[in-house]
């Protein structure tokens, strides 16, 4: 066996952090049909996510480009954007055609 057997591996994996588990909820909350629909999320923290790691997160979605936050006064905050146009599609792989460049003399 090469490495380390598979109990010392598990042991090895870092926990995530406040900040990583609340930017997963908050990615997910963004990313689920129902807000991609209406282009829009209502988030709000939870007992768990401590002051320092909602503070941080907070300043990452403000100072994403696209997104507007409006916080509410019962301390949640809802995050909006707007509905991406066919110009900020993103191309899948095979809808990109290849340009060959001619070599310069």
């Amino acid at each position: 066996m090469t490495g380390k057997s598979k109990k010392e591996a598990k042991t090895d994996a870092q926990p995530m952090t406040g900040v990583e588990r609340l930017g997963l909820r908050i990615s997910n909350m963004i990313n689920s049909p129902r807000a991609q629909e209406r282009c829009s999320a209502l988030i709000h923290q939870l007992d768990t996510d401590t002051d320092e790691a909602w503070d941080e997160v907070m300043g990452m979605l403000g100072d994403t480009d696209g997104f507007t936050l409006t916080f509410q006064d019962e301390g949640d905050v809802l995050v909006e954007w707007e509905r991406p146009t066919d110009e900020d599609r993103v191309l899948e792989t095979g809808e990109i055609e290849t340009v060959e460049e001619e070599a310069s003399l």
